[in-house]
């Protein structure tokens, strides 16, 4: 059996209500077709004004998972 290789992909997750969120909204969406996800690393957090307030959270994330095979 030799050691396992990994992979690394980039994504940018938004969510109106909180960094968290925004962060589950990336790792969820890209689970649906990336399979072994085993880690992510929050890279950027930054977000959108409108009216003075805050209306989007954007967070991208680094995302890891084991090459099958």
């Amino acid at each position: 059996m030799s050691d396992p290789v990994y992979k690394m992909i980039e994504l940018t997750g938004t969510s109106p209500t909180s960094v968290e969120e925004a962060v589950n909204n990336a790792i969820g969406r890209s689970s649906e077709t990336v399979r072994q996800i085993g880690w992510f690393e929050v890279v950027e957090i930054r977000g959108r004004v409108e009216n003075g307030s805050v209306a989007q959270w954007q967070v991208t994330v680094k995302v890891g998972f084991k090459l099958e095979g």
